[in-house]
């Protein structure tokens, strides 16, 4: 599988994890409407579907994941939240798509 499509997937799988748990996130801890626990439930269960498209097996897939979740998770807080990203985050950020790049497509 191609890096981009297989960056593709682990973009999809990200905006539903943090998404979803985003709409819970407003529906139980800022008593938004409770539309929101229902559809961050379904799309946090669409997360759970979309990593059985990567090639990699499951451990090797959810561990190049979790270095797109911290970047996904810092953007995602930069573009709704609108908290800007310091150095560190973006340090910490760049370290994280070093390992996903060795995780997940380092030649074996």
């Amino acid at each position: 599988m191609p890096v981009a499509k297989s960056s593709l997937l682990f973009l999809l799988a990200g905006l539903c994890e943090i998404g979803g748990g985003y709409c819970v996130w407003q529906w139980w801890r800022n008593s938004a409407h409770w539309m929101f626990g229902a559809v961050g439930a379904l799309v946090l269960f669409l997360y759970g579907i979309v990593p059985t498209y990567q090639p990699a097996h499951f451990g090797r897939a959810y561990a190049a994941y979790g270095g797109w979740f911290v970047v996904l998770s810092l953007l995602w807080g930069w573009a709704v939240d609108r908290i800007q990203p310091d150095r560190y985050d973006l340090l910490g950020g760049t370290f994280c798509l070093i390992g996903i790049g060795l995780i997940m497509y380092a030649p074996r």
